[in-house]
């Protein structure tokens, strides 16, 4: 028999709390309360066939506490006039939170609300939006408030995170909590003191006017008749990229690769440069203007990743070249196949033909199961051979 039980009002009540809608309601001054829960109890037939389960029912739904039982009268063909539950009402917040077991985190709640007023109540939109989130940081808000002060008042303040001076806040704190603290300075400040380009936890200091520590690009000049640094043939380089958007070389070709030992063993070529990748991040590349009249190579692993990453660096240079990420090279290292333990399946648009149609293979796995190259399994003549092809 599908009756309601004190548990099942009992869950109902918490998925509201759950919902927030009940301390929401705290915030916005509009009650939920009394409010009646769903019932279902014993039809007719039920209770001529099964009158004392229907009696049990009655008796433990009678005894719950902080609700009030609305009863309705029924006639019983043997033991005469009778009253089971009709409704189940809960008539304030407090007698629900005290049934579900939630009174301690409305009492913090409650002081939440009493602190954001006092300290910046244009945040109470937020509070209301996010009543939970809000709760799970209850413990934080005194530091969060300080945080959203500090930089109302120092609107882009071109420091470093590290330079924010408020008593018992470090800057570890900060960046653990710029997902909340980029939704609540978005309320406070004005739009001015907002870069709405930024976007994203990565990007909080560029949207607030912070310094952030300085993007890094490491590259070889591969041209042995080439260098950076007086004095030195070590080629090996590290710049921000600020820095690296300046330097306008006397290059031709750039190859990027994602594998450090192939960064380091990548064989010298005349007017050449090599990237020590980054994944998927090629925002670092953006401002070197100059590298857009460079033939740009991407040596990536042959799986739907290392296409996926192709793909995303034609978004910022649409004439980039792949490189040994060709079905003859795959097939010609057959015995390093390895297994891609996670494939990406999106369609990328910017992929030629004939990478669209390797990469279809290896995303429908009709090649094998899974199937990867990876970059650093390539023997070094193959590669040698390659770059020959370019000169």
């Amino acid at each position: 028999m599908n009756w309601t039980m004190p548990s099942d009002l009992r869950a109902q009540l918490l998925r509201l709390w759950d919902r927030g809608a009940m301390l929401t309601s705290l915030v916005t001054g509009k009650p939920l309360f009394p409010m009646s829960l769903t019932l279902t109890g014993p039809t007719s037939a039920e209770m001529a066939d099964h009158f004392a389960e229907a009696r049990t029912w009655s008796v433990e739904l009678q005894k719950m506490p902080h609700c009030r039982v609305e009863m309705r009268e029924f006639k019983h063909r043997v033991l005469g006039a009778n009253a089971i539950p009709l409704k189940i009402w809960i008539d304030t917040l407090e007698e629900a939170v005290l049934l579900i077991g939630k009174a301690g985190a409305l009492s913090r709640f409650t002081a939440l609300i009493d602190l954001i007023r006092a300290s910046q109540p244009r945040l109470l939109v937020w509070l209301a939006k996010r009543p939970i989130r809000a709760l799970d940081l209850s413990d934080q808000w005194g530091l969060l408030l300080q945080i959203v002060s500090w930089i109302e008042t120092h609107p882009r303040p071109g420091i470093y995170l590290r330079q924010i001076d408020i008593p018992d806040v470090h800057s570890k704190f900060i960046e653990a909590h710029r997902g909340v603290l980029m939704e609540l300075l978005d309320i406070i400040l004005p739009p001015e003191s907002i870069d709405t380009t930024a976007s994203g936890v990565s990007q909080f200091a560029q949207r607030y006017g912070l310094r952030d520590k300085p993007v890094r690009i490491r590259f070889r000049l591969l041209d042995p008749q080439q260098t950076f640094l007086p004095g030195t043939h070590i080629q090996d380089i590290t710049l921000d990229s600020e820095s690296f958007a300046l330097l306008n070389p006397n290059i031709r070709r750039i190859f990027i690769t994602e594998n450090e030992i192939n960064f380091l063993a990548f064989p010298q070529l005349k007017e050449s440069l090599v990237i020590f990748g980054a994944g998927y991040g090629f925002e670092m590349l953006s401002k070197a203007e100059w590298l857009s009249r460079c033939c740009i190579y991407y040596w990536g692993d042959i799986d739907t990743h290392g296409f996926a990453i192709l793909d995303q660096l034609r978004c910022r240079f649409d004439h980039v070249k792949s490189f040994l990420m060709d079905r003859k090279t795959l097939l010609a290292f057959t015995s390093q196949w390895g297994e891609e333990t996670k494939q990406t399946r999106r369609d990328l648009p910017r992929l030629n033909l004939e990478e669209k149609e390797l990469y279809d293979d290896l995303r429908d796995n009709r090649i094998r199961i899974n199937l990867r190259l990876e970059q650093e399994r390539i023997g070094y003549n193959w590669i040698e051979s390659s770059l020959s092809g370019l000169m």
